[in-house]
This record gives C-alpha cells, structure tokens and sequence, in this order.
C-alpha cells in the first residue's frame, strides 16, 4: 500500500490534478435541522471521494463523511463567511468545536462547517481504541480523505452563496487544513493553530514519539528489510537531517556530511550513511582543558544552559535507547512522513497574505528545530506566538483566543467576495 500512496501523494499534492478529483456539483445530503437559541444546526453527509477513487484503502465506517454547519440566526451583513474547523488529535464528533470555535465566531458574523475526522467519532472502525489508528498508513489515508473532502464542502459554500470561506484547525487539525488549503484554487483564510510544516517531527522527536513502539516498527522493517529499503529510496527526508534533534542523538552526532545533508536526502541514503560511521573503529577523545572546565558540574554556564530546557522537552532515557536500536525504522518514519505531510511537497496557497499561523513557543508536541519555517515555504504568510506549550494553549485557549482574533478577517472579502455570486435556491441559512 504505501507505492500506491505515494503515487496518490503526487497527484493530491499538486492543486491542478487534486481539484480535478472532485466535481462541482459532488452530491451531499442534509439528514437534519435545529434552530437554537443561539443559533442554528444544518447536519449532512457525503460520501468521502476518497473512498470512491481508492475504495479498497478506506474502511467502511470511515466512507462516509459527516458534518454540522453553525450558522447565526440573523447574519450582520450581505456577506455569509464560513470557516471550517478541523479535528485536532482526540477530538471526536462535533460538541468540542462548536462551543469552544465555533460558537464564539458567531459573534462576529461567521458560521462553521465541522467536519467529523476520519477515523475518529461516528467515523471510527469498530476495531479501533480511542484515536490509536492500526496503521501509520491510516495517517495518510485520513489526511487525502480530508483534503478531497474540504474540495466538495468548498464547493458547495460557494454554489449555495456562502462567502469568503476559510479553514481552520489546532494540532493535527491545524496541519490538515493547511495540506486542504493548499489544494484550493482561489483565496482562502487560513488559520492553522499549533502545527507546523511537516508532521515528521512530531512522530519521530516530538511528545508523542515516546508513545511509539520504535523497537517493534524495527521488528518489522527488518523482516521485510529489501522491501522496506526500497520504499525508503523512493521517499525523500526534506530537511537537513541533521539539524534536527533527531540528528543529535549520541550514536550519530557527528559533523554534517554533504552527501548525506543535501535537499531530499533518501532514508535509504541515511541509514547506509549511519550505519557505516557506527561501524567505524572507535577514536579515543581527549577533551581540552575549557571543555574540561565548560562541562565541569560547578561552572554557572553548563548549569543556567540546562535550565532553560523544559523537561518535558527532553526525551526519557528508555526512548533515547529505543530509538538508537531502530534508526532504520526512525528514519525510514521520517522519511515517509515526510514525503506525505511536509508543505513543501504540496502547491502554495493561492493566496498566502490571508493565512495566519498560531504556534506555541514551548511547544514539546510539534518540534520545529530543524525544520522549514512556514513563512519561508510560503512568503507572505503570518506566524503568531503565544507563550505556552502545546497542551496548555490547547487546554487553557491561549491558540482557541488567537484563532478567534484570526478567523475574523473573513470578514473582510478577498477579491472573490466582490463579485456578485448566483446563490442556489436551497435556503439552507434560513
């Protein structure tokens, strides 16, 4: 399966062939509407096309999508702007979204399409615990069922005279309404809160990487060693490998090599290189007298550097361990995430000047050292920082606060607003 999603990704990635995928006039089905005190409910359903083109690769129970659009009982103005909010990791059905996102955008005249996350919710495999997808594959899969779908309700905002429209997400959210954005070939608000540009190093250095199974994922790369190896030199690790933290790690902190640093580095590449110095006799290292007196336990500067790293930055022993017995499957990791998720290997926005990204200075889930910088990926675009980590931005609303103050500039037209559009004769807003 995964050739055939990197044939997928060739064609997702690039806005031209991706939008072709989904017709116009793709059919959805309202199945529900509740008028509230606060505002009003439209529920409906489609078939994932996803699923339609690649109907073996998606389960049954994640073919059909599912979403509530928000809507204010009386809009403020002749505009209609909608934003849709995607899931962030452990974020099943709609309730989280629509009170905490949402409802507070009410306020400002905008409505919302909440998309129920494949995989997740209504949408979620009876075999399937929690939000523990089986497969690294099942990422992928979510990921193009979640762009496609974007396309369709996109599509349908504007046939039913819905405008401007933006796209939203936190955490995974955020990274998967970035990948949708990028497929859209008009302006489109974007507002990505606590991701970055590839989801790489959140599963191989981030918090999360310590709740893989690195010495299992090891286990199986080895007992399929040539096809794995030659799926690693199909797939390309798009940052320097070892600028990273990844590349740090006491076996392979090594001065940066050219052949092995270069843009698009295969796993395959890496993993020979670094098998290869690990191999190497062992030279006998006599530190100098100031290194001596840097790292000595009573010198203030090696003791103020530690404390200014956050524990739950550094890696526990027992992952560091792991991850040194299983390079093969770590980098083999980065680079299939990589070929997959990182924003450069998707089109660049139609217009970048309308995005806004909302990133954590302490964020310990989603590592950006190392990493391309969204501003440089797409010129034009607006990075925010909010002083907090990853969870407590999450939990305590500091991105949920930003976001509001972001989302609002779909009130404000971009040029596609202008102009007048032919609004459908289904009133769905009223």
């Amino acid at each position: 399966m995964p050739y055939i999603l990197f044939d997928i990704r060739q064609v997702i990635s690039n806005r031209e062939t991706c939008y072709k995928l989904v017709p116009k006039d793709y059919p959805i089905s309202i199945i529900n509407k509740t008028v509230h005190s606060d505002c009003r409910i439209i529920e409906g359903k489609f078939t994932s096309p996803f699923a339609v083109h690649l109907h073996g690769l998606v389960p049954d129970e994640v073919k059909e999508s599912y979403f509530q659009m928000v809507l204010p009982l009386k809009w403020p103005s002749a505009h209609k702007p909608i934003c849709i909010h995607l899931a962030g990791t452990g974020d099943h059905y709609f309730w989280r979204r629509r009170n905490v996102m949402a409802k507070p955008l009410l306020k400002a005249g905008i409505g919302a399409i909440i998309l129920e996350n494949p995989y997740y919710g209504i949408r979620k495999p009876t075999d399937q615990t929690r939000s523990s997808v089986h497969y690294v594959t099942d990422i992928f899969v979510m990921g193009g069922c979640l762009i496609l779908e974007c396309i369709v309700l996109l599509n349908w905002c504007e046939q039913v005279g819905f405008g401007p429209l933006g796209v939203t997400g936190i955490s995974m959210g955020g990274h998967m309404a970035s990948l949708a954005a990028s497929n859209w070939p008009k302006p489109l608000v974007l507002v990505p809160c606590l991701s970055w540009s590839t989801a790489s190093s959140v599963f191989t250095e981030g918090v999360m990487s310590e709740s893989i199974d690195w010495d299992m994922l090891q286990k199986q790369y080895l007992s399929n060693k040539m096809y794995c190896e030659e799926l690693s030199k199909s797939c390309k690790i798009v940052d320097d490998p070892f600028a990273c933290e990844l590349g740090r790690t006491p076996d392979i902190a090594f001065e940066t090599i050219e052949d092995v640093t270069a843009p698009n580095v295969t796993p395959h590449q890496l993993i020979t290189f670094i098998n290869d110095i690990s191999n190497c006799p062992e030279i006998e290292y006599k530190p100098s007298s100031h290194t001596k007196k840097l790292f000595s336990s009573t010198h203030p500067s090696i003791i103020n550097l530690f404390k200014q790293v956050h524990p739950v930055l550094l890696p526990t022993k027992r992952v560091i361990d792991m991850k040194k017995r299983a390079r093969e499957a770590l980098w083999f990791m980065r680079g299939m995430m990589d070929e997959c998720t990182h924003l450069k290997n998707f089109t660049v926005p139609f217009d970048t000047s309308l995005i806004i990204s909302i990133c954590a200075k302490a964020d310990g889930y989603v590592p950006r050292v190392g990493v391309s910088k969204i501003e440089d990926i797409w010129p034009g675009a607006t990075v925010k920082y909010v002083e907090c980590g990853h969870v407590g931005a999450y939990l305590c609303s500091h991105a949920i606060d930003v976001t509001n103050t972001g989302c609002p500039i779909l009130i404000v037209p971009p040029e596609l607003s202008r102009k007048k559009k032919k609004v459908s004769n289904k009133n769905y807003w009223s």
